[in-house]
């Protein structure tokens, strides 16, 4: 195994940030909603049982946003010390949508939230339900504009390349922002927090009931989490359903390792359960997997809306299928090595006054751009991600999915028959899935970054071309020091959450009242 180099090593480092950001993000996106429905069953109905369930989710809200925070603070900083030439290539349209979401989203997010959690007596029921929507429609708007940043990386649309600035500028804004990729990638995200904070509050909620404590109130938690769950998880069925689809138009690459898929086909199927080989490579006749179970016709009718139609596979994309219209690789890197010269020979005319050289490099340069970033690449082969570990995040991602989609209906079922106390395995199984809604989502995010390498930008540029130039050891460093803390603000939040549950929901009736 080779040395990890300095931008390994500056991947890393943001891969931990991310992942641990994410387990504060989606608790935050979902059980913000899920509090504004309880307190609107509190403000419409007048039952104080209501009020006193709001003020305990709302205090282990206030647990988790504060936390997030943090990280999510960490991970922007990052961009500017480790990926410098990243930042200064797309920067001009990169930090719009997340100056926005600082602007707009974060304030309104902020300001609502003191309202929510310090203003039980101190403005009126209405108003204060208003900040608490605020506050959830605050945390999505967040989440909007950081996910229009991201996905334009996967998309790069609504741009132009400056060729005398050498940075993209941003040309159409509502192309950036409503790009078919940023709304399906928001929708299937959110959607996942969602879930997640359903489970988090079932899971809860079944602790209470196993316990015998707070059973009115876990009662009542657990019909409106296993309700919101279940509306989520179908909601996540069509999103995920689109997001495939996206991604089987823009990044084929991404598809083509999701599903182990090296020879294209008509009619694919999607592989239901698989087991990789792992002897196998692009350029052996070893077989792709050592069992698997596939769903006939489903990947051609997820990735093209018809299920006679063609999934082009890893060897199609990288050696080329004349008969599919699909050219090799190389082209594109010969095309791309072509831009970057056009690129130098502009920047040496324009030093030089050099008019013709000038504008026949301009001209090539524009005729060759949409290629720019596979010219950094050695051989076709580095455009193939990490096939393993897009195939088996992917297919756990699906396959939580599916079962937190039954375990909802099952747990509704039982609330609502007011049986769910007779069936202990259930109860356990809920608190248990707590786990397994960040496991799922973690997955998820996997599959959307890992399956992207080896671009920092879709085609423009490679991961280790956007890295600052910065010595091993202080990446090293700082990586080593941000797992420390992110651990340990990992460890504390538990923790407190852990006593806040135990303390249940009597002790937070008038938590805020006491906390003036």
């Amino acid at each position: 195994m080779s040395e990890l180099t300095s931008v390994d090593w500056s991947r890393a480092q943001f891969a931990l940030t991310a992942l641990y950001h994410f387990l504060f993000v989606p608790l935050t996106l979902g059980l913000s909603f899920i509090i504004a429905i309880m307190e609107s069953i509190y403000v419409k109905t007048g039952n104080e049982v209501w009020k006193k369930i709001t003020k305990f989710w709302l205090s282990l809200f206030a647990i988790n946003f504060a936390i997030g925070v943090a990280t999510g603070i960490i991970m922007e900083f990052e961009f500017g010390t480790n990926w410098a030439n990243y930042s200064w290539f797309v920067g001009d349209i990169f930090g719009a949508p997340l100056a926005i979401e600082g602007l707009m989203a974060f304030f309104l997010e902020a300001t609502f939230f003191a309202v929510m959690f310090f203003g039980w007596d101190k403005v009126s029921k209405k108003f204060h339900l208003f900040s608490t929507w605020c506050v959830a429609i605050g945390s999505n708007l967040s989440a909007f504009w950081i996910l229009v940043a991201n996905a334009w990386m996967q998309y790069p649309v609504g741009m132009k390349f400056n060729l005398d600035s050498a940075r993209n500028e941003m040309e159409n804004f509502f192309e950036v922002a409503f790009s078919p990729v940023a709304v399906s990638k928001f929708l299937h995200t959110i959607g996942s927090g969602y879930v997640i904070s359903a489970l988090f509050v079932i899971g809860i909620s079944a602790w209470f009931l196993l316990k015998k404590r707070h059973r009115l109130e876990a009662k009542k938690s657990l019909v409106v989490g296993a309700s919101f769950g279940l509306i989520c998880s179908i909601f996540l069925f069509f999103s995920g359903d689109e997001s495939a689809y996206r991604v089987t138009q823009t990044q084929p690459m991404k598809l083509a390792a999701m599903e182990g898929v090296y020879q294209g086909e008509h009619r694919a199927g999607i592989v239901a359960f698989g087991i990789l080989n792992p002897k196998k490579q692009i350029d052996n006749n070893e077989s792709v997997f050592l069992f698997n179970i596939s769903i006939p016709y489903a990947l051609s009718i997820l990735g093209n809306r018809d299920p006679n139609s063609f999934v082009p596979g890893i060897e199609d994309l990288i050696y080329g299928n004349e008969a599919k219209n699909i050219e090799p690789m190389q082209n594109r890197i010969d095309r791309g090595k072509i831009a970057i010269k056009a690129l130098k020979d502009y920047k040496f005319a324009k030093e030089n006054n050099i008019t013709d050289l000038k504008q026949s490099s301009q001209i090539l340069f524009e005729q060759n751009f949409k290629d720019f970033g596979y010219g950094y690449l050695e051989k076709p082969e580095d455009t193939i991600p990490p096939i393993a570990l897009t195939f088996y995040s992917f297919h756990i991602m699906v396959g939580l999915g599916t079962f937190f989609f039954l375990l909802f209906i099952v747990v509704l079922y039982l609330t609502m028959a007011n049986d769910i106390e007779k069936f202990k395995k259930i109860l356990w199984i809920c608190v248990f899935s707590i786990p397994l809604g960040y496991i799922a989502a973690e997955a998820g995010w996997i599959v959307a970054e890992v399956g992207r390498q080896p671009w920092a930008i879709q085609d423009l540029m490679p991961v280790s071309i956007g890295a600052t130039h910065l010595g091993k050891l202080n990446v090293q460093i700082s990586f080593w020091l941000f797992a420390l803390l992110f651990t340990v603000l990992l460890i504390a939040e538990i923790k407190i959450m852990l006593t806040q549950i135990k303390k249940g929901f009597d002790a937070h009736q008038n938590h805020i009242k006491e906390a003036k």
